[in-house]
């Protein structure tokens, strides 16, 4: 308290008022619960020991309430100390809008009940005055210590959500991630995607801001973790033709420079793994695409990532677009792969292959209709042909 505020309390009250005071702080008290438990009727369906804890306060602020009239230099350090001894988790129990009904209750039971303890009207007025300064200061620190709390919390579930998005990078047993997942308010059982890229600023805090406000707009619930140099984010909830392409180009804006690569969308977090290592595959690899586009998907850096050695976009080019060109039987693999060995000169093909070209034209068709890859466009006509050399290396080791 400054020396103003102090000279406020001159001249003093007087020894009798004061031990008055301390006698009657119990009673206090129990009339300040009384008049919570009327007035409020969420605070009677507390359980027994929560209301004790709002007592403790209770207590602890009257009594502190007279020493305080004592020395008011004490002031702040008294009326935290109300809040410090409280149980730790009160303000779970509490909010803190409640907190603050409680407090303005407090403070009118004190009004009422202070002015009969007054040895004369001049020692009334100093108690008025006094508890209105005292009600200040305990506002104040109900709102210390709840910030303190709110902080505490934050810190907390930061590094729980960074163990969250590392053992989906890891690959955790499932129960411990779906555990700590689930204390942070995340369902277990809805899709994940996880995508991948430079953070866009060295401050954690405008980081995961970021991220917040933009998941926030898109309407999914989100968890990211700061590794290093990039930015892995976990995104949920699902992701299909319509919304996709949307919904990931919003959430690359909260990247920084260079390219963001998003997984396969996953049935739930349990499964994010996989997601979150093709998404780090692929970033690894997206620098052989310079003009693939951002966000781009893992599953169309397929090539790259072969090329890189990734053992999982080999499997993946030959079950996606091999075997079911083999499986088709006729010639369809030939085909195309003459179509683009004379650089798709369609006349060229026919030729070479003794057919018509519109013989050639209906195997390209089928072509696109299994694999999804249209062979007269420049980057599907890449993908398969990495994917017919990936078959042709393993089906030399007898891999399939």
């Amino acid at each position: 308290m400054s020396t103003a505020a102090t000279s406020e309390h001159d001249p003093e009250l007087s020894a009798q008022t004061l031990r008055t005071l301390e006698r009657a702080s119990g009673n206090i008290s129990t009339s300040s619960l009384a008049a919570m438990e009327q007035r409020l009727p969420w605070f009677q369906r507390l359980p027994a020991s929560q209301r004790a804890g709002v007592l403790l306060v209770t207590q602890t602020g009257v009594s502190n309430f007279v020493s305080w009239l004592r020395d008011p230099a004490q002031g702040v350090k008294l009326t935290a100390q109300a809040f410090n001894t409280a149980p730790r988790d009160l303000a779970n129990w509490v909010s803190l809008r409640r907190t603050v009904e409680l407090v303005r209750i407090a403070i009118d039971v004190f009004e009422q009940r202070l002015p009969e303890f007054a040895a004369d009207t001049q020692e009334r007025d100093r108690l008025v005055k006094a508890v209105l300064r005292y009600g200040r200061e305990i506002a104040f620190a109900a709102a210390t210590s709840y910030a303190t709390a709110a902080e505490a919390r934050g810190a907390w579930d930061a590094r729980l959500e960074a163990l969250v998005v590392d053992g989906v990078v890891r690959g955790d047993a499932e129960e411990a991630l779906l555990s700590r997942a689930s204390a942070l308010g995340w369902d277990p059982g809805v899709e994940a995607t996880v995508l991948v890229g430079n953070p866009a600023s060295e401050e954690p805090p405008k980081v995961v801001f970021d991220v917040r406000s933009r998941a926030a707009r898109v309407g999914r619930p989100v968890l990211l973790g700061v590794q290093g140099s990039r930015l892995v984010v976990v995104l949920g909830g699902p992701l299909d033709e319509a919304t996709d392409r949307q919904v990931l180009e919003k959430m690359a804006g909260a990247f920084g420079t260079g390219p963001v690569v998003a997984g396969p969308t996953m049935t739930s977090l349990a499964e994010a793994h996989r997601s979150a290592s093709d998404a780090l595959n692929g970033l690894r690899a997206v620098v052989a695409w310079p003009a693939a586009p951002r966000p781009v998907r893992s599953g169309d850096l397929l090539p790259e990532r072969a090329l890189a050695g990734d053992p999982e976009a080999e499997r993946q080019l030959i079950e996606r677009i091999v075997l079911p060109l083999v499986e088709s039987g006729g010639s369809l693999r030939e085909t195309v792969e003459s179509f683009l060995e004379v650089g798709g000169v369609l006349g060229a093909c026919a030729k070479a292959l003794f057919v018509h070209p519109n013989t050639v034209r209906y195997r390209l068709r089928r072509v696109t209709e299994l694999t999804g890859r249209n062979p007269t466009d420049p980057r599907d006509a890449h993908v398969l042909r990495i994917a017919l050399a990936v078959g042709r290396l393993a089906r030399s080791r007898g891999l399939w």
